[in-house]
């Protein structure tokens, strides 16, 4: 399939989320998305991105963070990276301290800004079909009251009183519970996570570029 076919079908596809979702916002099927953008020919690739740039997701920092390289790994459905990314980026936006140390401490997590958050869990979204992300974790821990137990159980953390093993354990696809990811460390307690499920970028309007 050439580069203008594949074009083609990208913007059919695309048209027919439009009249409902926004255009930089497109939910697209994760498989086609990357199908369309990593044809095996790289100036077909070059022809459609630069054709369908627009219907990209912003990567938009306040920090001059680079999240195009956990665009692509969440592009090619390699969650396990993925995951591993998001903890890399969020502590390059912590600062140089967390990331020599490589976890976070929750007093950073509070100062993220809202952007950065709102740009990382919509990658998630955008290329889990809406099942992982912090705000579909936000949302299953309300719904449990805010019950920290039932959090685990639900997004497969916790198997009745064990936890669950890093990472052979884990699910690193789309079967895997909603909310399965990305992955808070657990062994320092409940306090990074709950800076994130309580950050004001959940009840603030995403950035529109």
């Amino acid at each position: 399939m050439n580069g203008a076919t594949l074009i083609g079908l990208a913007k059919f596809c695309i048209a027919q989320e439009a009249p409902t979702i926004p255009k930089r916002l497109v939910v697209r099927n994760s498989l086609a998305y990357y199908t369309l953008f990593n044809p095996s020919s790289p100036k077909a690739r070059e022809s459609i991105q630069t054709e369908l740039s627009i219907y990209s997701v912003p990567l938009l920092s306040q920090r001059d963070i680079d999240y195009s390289p956990l665009e692509q790994l969440l592009a090619q459905q390699d969650f396990q990276a993925a995951d591993r990314m998001t903890l890399q980026k969020m502590c390059e936006l912590a600062g140089p301290d967390a990331v020599q140390r490589k976890w976070l401490y929750f007093t950073e997590v509070e100062s993220f800004p809202i952007t950065d958050l709102q740009t990382i869990n919509t990658l998630w979204l955008l290329h889990s079909e809406g099942r992982f992300g912090f705000s579909v974790q936000r949302e299953i821990w309300l719904g449990t009251g805010k019950n920290w137990d039932k959090l685990w159980l639900k997004i497969g953390w916790k198997a009745g009183n064990t936890w669950t093993r890093y990472p052979s354990e884990f699910t690193w696809d789309l079967s895997a519970p909603r909310g399965h990811l990305p992955l808070s460390n657990q062994l320092r307690g409940v306090r990074v996570i709950a800076a994130l499920l309580n950050h004001p970028a959940w009840s603030s309007t995403p950035s529109s570029g």
